[in-house]
Parts: structure tokens; sequence; C-alpha cells
């Protein structure tokens, strides 16, 4: 294995998964471990006598669901294209 490899384990629910991970992500990963767990409570403690499926489903749904909104405000295109618009203004109003 690789120096920079670990082995881990994390529980999530009360299933436990063993990973080969970077040293350097560890914290990351275990940050999301936690995320499920308290999100799976979460809903637990709301909707209970739910199955777990079904409140597993709706935390993939949850995090996916902010995962994808995150992305869409890091999404710089737009911004990209008004700053070549106004470069171009400036580079022709400095050319008079």
């Amino acid at each position: 294995m690789d120096d920079d490899m670990i082995r881990i384990r994390l529980t999530i629910g009360s299933t436990p998964f063993p990973m080969t991970i970077r040293r350097s992500e560890e914290e990351t990963v275990r940050k999301a471990a936690r995320q499920v767990d308290n999100l799976t409570n979460a809903y637990k403690e709301h909707y209970p006598g739910l199955p777990e499926v079904r409140i597993l489903q709706m935390v993939a749904y949850q995090l996916s669901l902010e995962g994808l909104k995150e992305k869409g405000r890091n999404e710089t295109g737009p911004y990209n294209a008004k700053i070549q618009e106004f470069t171009k203004l400036l580079e022709e109003c400095l050319d008079k």
C-alpha cells in the first residue's frame, strides 16, 4: 500500500465500511460520513417508522440536491463572458 494511503473503518448507521483512502482526504471522508449519519438521524426522528431504505433515499436526494446547487453557484461561465466583453470594450477605449 502506498505510504500516502491509509485504511479506515467508517460506520454509517449500523453498517461498517472498511476503506482505503488518501491520508489527506481522511478528514473530509469522516466529515461526509458524519453528515450522512446526522441527516439519517434527523429523518428517523422526523419520520418514525419509515423504513431505513426510504430514509437513505431521502438523505441521498438531499445531499445530491445540495451538491447540484453548490455546483451551480460555482459556475463562472457567465461571469467569464462578461469579463471578456468588458475587456474588449476597455481595449477599444484605450486604442482611441
